[in-house]
């Protein structure tokens, strides 16, 4: 069986249009729940460093904010892109509020969470700030949870080995 990609899902972005993920074919991706009020937000600030770092090879950080846990996103919107620029610099892509647990689970966050759809892991985060590292194929690759910090030496090795990769001929 072939493994699933984060290709064929859609998020709804900060302007409230729909994206297709189909747009990041070729990247290197990590995805991210974030949220503003969390004692992790400072996070955000090394999330761009690592973007800053890597954009221009090919690879790009997707923020998700989740106002689930602790209702640590209180904010909606393009307020949330907002308060993430003018407090940590962020320039990567933030997308609209989403539910990463339970019936309400956004449909990437339900392909992360089940290793049967992405063949990798299942894993579903537990709080803010899960990262998960997608190939330049849209396949998953790994993970780490909210307390590994964005600035550790085995995420970056992760995201060169992935960008070291030949690039995946569109179909």
């Amino acid at each position: 069986m072939k493994e699933q990609t984060i290709y064929g899902f859609t998020a709804t972005d900060m302007h409230g249009q729909e994206f297709s993920l189909e747009a990041y074919r070729g990247k290197v991706v990590l995805i991210v729940n974030t949220a503003s009020r969390c004692g992790e937000a400072p996070q955000l600030e090394k999330l761009e460093a690592l973007y800053q770092k890597y954009k221009d090879q090919g690879f790009v950080i997707l923020g998700f904010p989740c106002g689930q846990f602790a209702g640590q996103e209180p904010l909606e919107g393009e307020a949330i892109a907002e308060f993430c620029k003018i407090n940590y610099g962020v320039t990567f892509p933030m997308f609209q509020k989403v539910d990463v647990r339970g019936k309400n689970t956004h449909p990437l966050f339900q392909f992360l969470a089940s290793k049967s759809a992405n063949g990798k892991f299942g894993v579903r985060p537990w709080w803010n700030y899960y990262k998960y590292l997608i190939g330049k194929d849209g396949t998953a690759v790994d993970y780490w949870i909210t307390y590994t910090q964005p600035d550790v030496t085995r995420i970056a090795q992760a995201i060169e080995k992935e960008l070291s990769k030949e690039p995946v001929p569109a179909l």
